[in-house]
C-alpha cells in the first residue's frame, strides 16, 4: 500500500489536544514546532495544507489553574477564549520561522448550515490558500455552547475537507491507528492498514470515547472519514508522535490506517445538504417513499410521507427518515412545516385543493437532495 498523501494536493491535518498540549499540561512547543516543520516542508512540495487543531480548552484549562476538564458550560467557554489566545500565538511563532503566514479561523456547525456563510467561509479559505496562508482552524467553543458539549475537531476536520473538497484528511491523535480490537485488552488485536471508508465493519470495530484532555475517539475518527469520503477525500489515522509522520506519509510510506474513499464526488449543493450535522426538521417516510429515493432515485412526493416534525420554511434543509428513525436522506423542502402537515399523504394533484396554490409537486426534489 501507498500512501494517498504523496499525490494529495490539499491537505486537511487534524491534531490531537493530547499531541499540542503534553497530555493537557500546556501547551507543548516543541511539538507544535515539528509540526510547524512538516508542514512547512509539505508546503515546499506543493501541497495546500489546512491545519485543525485541538488544545484551546486543555491551555485554557492549564492557564486558568483546572485540574480537570470543567463541567460547567461558562467554565468551559472561559478555558476556550484563553487557550485561544496562547493556541494563536504558538502557532504563529512558529510557522513565522519558517516564513509562512498563519490565519486563525473559528468556525461552528451553523457556519456551515447557513448557505450564505458556508459559501464565505468557503471563498475565504480558497483566498487564504492561494496567498500561501496556513489556515488554523477551530471550533468557536466561547460561544456556542453545544459545539463544546457535543462537538468534535474530528468531525470539524471532516466538514473542512468538504468545504473546501480536500484530497486527503490527516488525523493525527494519540494511537497508531485501528486496530481490529482493543490493543489494551487484547494482546492479540492487529493495525488495520487500510480499509474502504464508511464500511459498516469499522463502526463495529471502533469504540470507547475520548481521553479527559480531548473529546473524541476512535469511533469519531471512523465516522469523520465516512463523512470526508463523501466529497472523495481519502483519510489517514495516524500516531502523531511518529517521527515525521507527515513528511513521511507524503513521500508514499504507509503509516497508520488508511480510509480509502469510493464513493464518487459530490455536488457542491448537495455536499452542503450533506453537512448539516442538525437540520431544521424531519420528515417520516413509508417504505414505499424509501423505496422510491434510495433504489429508483426519485424525488420525494407528500404522498410518501408520513408524519412531519419539527418547524421549518420553505428552502430549508430537513431529514427524511424511516419508520424505525433511520436518516435516509437530506434535502431543500418546498414547503414549510406547516403546509406540508397539511399536504401529506395526498397525492400532488390534491395539493392546489388543500392550500389554494402549488410551490412543486414535489415536498423535496431529487435534485435538491442527497441520500445518506
Amino acid at each position: 500500500m501507498q500512501s494517498v498523501i504523496q499525490s494529495a494536493k490539499r491537505l486537511i491535518i487534524k491534531v490531537g489536544s493530547s499531541l499540542v498540549t503534553n497530555d493537557g499540561k500546556g501547551l507543548d512547543a516543541g511539538a507544535i514546532a515539528r509540526w510547524a516543520e512538516q508542514i512547512a516542508q509539505l508546503r515546499a512540495l506543493g501541497k495546500e495544507v489546512v491545519l485543525v487543531s485541538s488544545g484551546a480548552v486543555a491551555e485554557g484549562m492549564q492557564r486558568l489553574g483546572f485540574d480537570k476538564r470543567p463541567t460547567g458550560i461558562h467554565h468551559l467557554q472561559a478555558c476556550a477564549a484563553v487557550g485561544q489566545m496562547g493556541l494563536a500565538q504558538i502557532y504563529e511563532t512558529s510557522f513565522r520561522k519558517h516564513e509562512l503566514h498563519t490565519a486563525q479561523v473559528l468556525l461552528t456547525h451553523a457556519d456551515l448550515a447557513d448557505r450564505e456563510r458556508y459559501l464565505n467561509a468557503r471563498s475565504t479559505l480558497f483566498a487564504l490558500l492561494q496567498l500561501g496562508v496556513v489556515p488554523v482552524i477551530n471550533e468557536n467553543d466561547t460561544v456556542v455552547t453545544d459545539e463544546i458539549k457535543f462537538g468534535d475537531n474530528d468531525t470539524l476536520g471532516a466538514l473542512v475537507a468538504n468545504l473546501i473538497e480536500a484530497d486527503a484528511l490527516v488525523i493525527l491523535t494519540d494511537q497508531p491507528g485501528l486496530f481490529t480490537a482493543d490493543p489494551r485488552k487484547d494482546p492479540a488485536a492487529t493495525l488495520i492498514t487500510e480499509a474502504r471508508a464508511g464500511d459498516p465493519a469499522l463502526e463495529l470495530i471502533a469504540g470507547g470515547t475520548g481521553t479527559g484532555i480531548g473529546r473524541g475517539g476512535m469511533l469519531t475518527k471512523i465516522l469523520a472519514a465516512k463523512r470526508a469520503a463523501t466529497s472523495g477525500a481519502h483519510t489517514v489515522i495516524a500516531w502523531g508522535r511518529e517521527e515525521s509522520v507527515l513528511t513521511r506519509l507524503a513521500a508514499g510510506e504507509a503509516i497508520g490506517t488508511q480510509l480509502n474513499a469510493e464513493t464518487a464526488q459530490l455536488t457542491a449543493r448537495k455536499q452542503w445538504m450533506a453537512d448539516h450535522l442538525q437540520t431544521a426538521g424531519r420528515v417520516v417516510l413509508d417504505a414505499g417513499a424509501v423505496q422510491k429515493l434510495t433504489s429508483e432515485g426519485k424525488s420525494l412526493l407528500p404522498i410518501g410521507v408520513v408524519e412531519v416534525a419539527g418547524e421549518f420554511g420553505r428552502g430549508d434543509v430537513i431529514t427524511c427518515v424511516d419508520a424505525s428513525g433511520r436518516a435516509i436522506a437530506r434535502g431543500m423542502s418546498n414547503y414549510t412545516s406547516s403546509d406540508a402537515r397539511r399536504i401529506i399523504r395526498h397525492p400532488s394533484s390534491e395539493i392546489h385543493a388543500i392550500l389554494g396554490f402549488v410551490e412543486e409537486p414535489e415536498l423535496v426534489h431529487r435534485d435538491n437532495m442527497v441520500l445518506l
